[in-house]
């Protein structure tokens, strides 16, 4: 296991991509208005791509079209005080092809948010870094 300065585990990229495919919630990091803006989203990973869902007349939609975006999914446990973080980074893309369309619109994403969602935006991984924070209640019980 190979831990990062503040002894956190760092997690493999199959891992991390492991973790991308059971995960349903995320938060999306964007610029609007040339302010930092985090959005939760449903999302589904499709062909190694994130894909979200969301109406194209969302700041989402508006803001995150062919730029760079962060994506963080992660799970914590406050009792035992473990969990996990996975962080993407990647260029975004509106998707305007009809046959890439129809695909997408097959997959099994559904926003939990209501409103007509006609848009799919896919993010396209660049960088994929993850931690694992591993309990420290047995280490402090011993002491």
């Amino acid at each position: 296991m190979q831990l990062d300065q503040s002894g956190l585990e760092i997690l493999d990229k199959d891992e991390c991509r492991d973790l991308l495919r059971r995960a349903t919630i995320g938060r999306i990091v964007f610029t609007h208005q040339a302010l930092p803006a985090i959005q939760p989203v449903n999302f589904v990973l499709s062909r190694g791509d994130i894909v979200i869902r969301t109406s194209r007349t969302s700041r989402l939609a508006t803001a995150a079209a062919d730029t760079i975006v962060a994506f963080e999914i992660d799970e914590f446990d406050t009792t035992v005080r473990t969990g996990w973080s996975v962080v993407v980074i990647g260029h975004t893309q509106g998707v305007t092809d009809p046959s890439d369309i129809a695909i997408l619109e097959a997959l099994p994403l559904v926003s939990w948010a209501p409103g007509e969602r006609d848009t799919f935006i896919r993010i396209r991984p660049e960088l994929i870094t993850g931690r694992r924070v591993h309990s420290t209640i047995e280490s402090e019980a011993t002491r």
